[in-house]
């Protein structure tokens, strides 16, 4: 973090672009994005790095982007992306589309599934009380029931496990080409799935995958790239946050044994639990939007064309919003809390997401005596634009 943060944003000065007022990728920042994202809500909450462009830590400011669209546009990307990196009106029928894959009726036919998944992992947690969760539970659980939710084959869990491990490697490293070639291997994976399909014709497979090469938006079949699109956000976007929220709510637990024994007596406490965790630490850090027009936020001009980067994983913890911010409280209104968005963008599996996090720690609560974490192994914290943990031990209690 930059040593004249204070001074450079402290008192209101409008500063352009030049110095940057932070660093994301420096080790201060990396040791606890949580806590350097507090600090910086604190000291500098709209700040300018290279890297970032305009990140936003409070959760006003955070409020105001995602209501805005005509002034923050979620264009971001020269790729295509259905429909999130769309603004209205393309956006609108796009986004209709997708939402009946999400309705309550429809994915609570995949519970029994999720379920069985759950137990089975819980299993092998038991028998094997050493292994890292991170690795062995929480990955496997968020590819298996992403697999299960879109009909694709186990044939998969290992590729996309592995896939995981690389796109992670490349991510830490930094290293844009090895990143571009896992993005392209992932697309690989998604099409090999449509050409299956398509060559089963009318007696293939009916499953979510299959009906979205069916499916229409304004009378107009989507095409491949549409597609590919809509299941790599679905997928990658699943495979990160769902292990994400695992890992954080397994620490969280295990540091918390009467949070923990609560949930074991009152399993109906459950769904709140969880997303006062995931407020407290977020499980995707942030999001990008493009200012359409010149803008001042927080005190800070911003031109047409400039880069913003919402800051979910500070927004959630802004004590003008939520008292005692800093602390976990069962009870608390959860009503602003930004875990899963808000605005014409907010997440359309948000209670996808939620029922698949209450079973997991409902089977892990049935199954498994109280644990804390492994004495000598000390959690290994994931790096932007990763969140939670990339390594977590565990121990009977």
């Amino acid at each position: 973090m930059a040593t004249d943060v204070r001074e450079a944003c402290g008192s209101g000065q409008q500063i352009n672009k030049c110095p940057a007022d932070w660093d994301p990728r420096s080790p201060e920042i990396q040791r606890d994005q949580i806590g350097a994202y507090d600090r910086m809500r604190e000291t500098c909450p709209v700040a300018y790095s290279a890297y970032l462009g305009w990140s936003l830590f409070r959760h006003e400011d955070v409020l105001r982007v995602l209501g805005e669209h005509e002034t923050f546009s979620n264009v971001v990307s020269r790729h295509p992306s259905v429909p999130n990196g769309m603004d209205p009106p393309e956006h609108t029928p796009h986004r209709r589309m997708i939402e009946p894959y999400f309705a309550p009726e429809y994915i609570a036919a995949f519970e029994p599934a999720f379920r069985r998944i759950a137990r089975e992992l819980v299993e092998h947690l038991r028998a094997n009380p050493s292994c890292d969760v991170i690795r062995d539970f929480a990955e496997p659980y968020a590819v298996r029931i992403q697999c299960g939710f879109l009909g694709w084959p186990q044939s998969l869990h290992v590729p996309l496990l592995e896939w995981i491990y690389r796109n992670r490697a490349a991510t830490l490293a930094r290293d844009t080409e090895a990143m571009a070639t896992v993005a392209l291997e992932f697309d690989g994976h998604i099409r090999a799935q449509l050409a299956m399909r398509e060559g089963g014709g009318a007696a293939g497979v009916d499953d979510l995958t299959t009906c979205l090469l069916r499916q229409t938006v304004d009378g107009k079949r989507l095409n491949h790239a549409e597609i590919v699109s809509i299941l790599r956000n679905w997928t990658v976007g699943e495979l990160g946050t769902i292990a994400a929220c695992v890992g954080i709510i397994l620490h969280f637990l295990a540091g918390r044994p009467d949070i923990q024994d609560r949930l074991h007596r009152d399993r109906g406490a459950l769904p709140q639990a969880i997303d006062e965790i995931l407020r407290l630490h977020g499980p995707l850090i942030s999001n990008r939007r493009v200012a359409t027009r010149a803008v001042t936020i927080g005190g800070r001009t911003l031109e047409a064309g400039d880069r913003i980067t919402v800051m979910w994983a500070s927004a959630n913890r802004d004590g003008s919003v939520f008292a005692d911010s800093e602390e976990f409280h069962l009870r608390r209104d959860q009503s602003q809390n930004l875990l899963y968005g808000a605005g014409i963008h907010i997440c359309p599996g948000a209670e996808l997401a939620r029922m698949q996090l209450n079973i997991v720690f409902d089977e892990l609560l049935e199954g498994l005596e109280p644990f804390s974490l492994l004495p000598g192994a000390e959690p290994v914290r994931a790096v932007y634009p990763a969140s939670g943990f990339s390594s977590l031990f565990l121990t009977p209690a």
